[in-house]
């Protein structure tokens, strides 16, 4: 069972399921899979818990 895992900022249900639709669609394609097969799992981050350098996300984009 391939897994596929998008780590990622807030997205809309729509965003994720084209995410998800055209990702497995490409990785069944390319590794000539199933679509059936694959997982996969988004993790959605909050800016005040991602570090660029020294700052956190949510300062830089004030």
């Amino acid at each position: 069972m391939p897994v596929i895992t998008i780590e990622a900022g807030k997205m809309s249900k729509e965003q994720k399921a084209t995410l998800v639709k055209e990702l497995v669609s490409k990785a069944s394609e390319t590794l000539n899979i199933p679509e059936q097969a694959f997982v996969t799992l988004i993790r959605e981050n909050e800016m005040d818990n991602i570090g660029n350098g020294t700052k956190l996300l949510s300062d830089l984009h004030k």
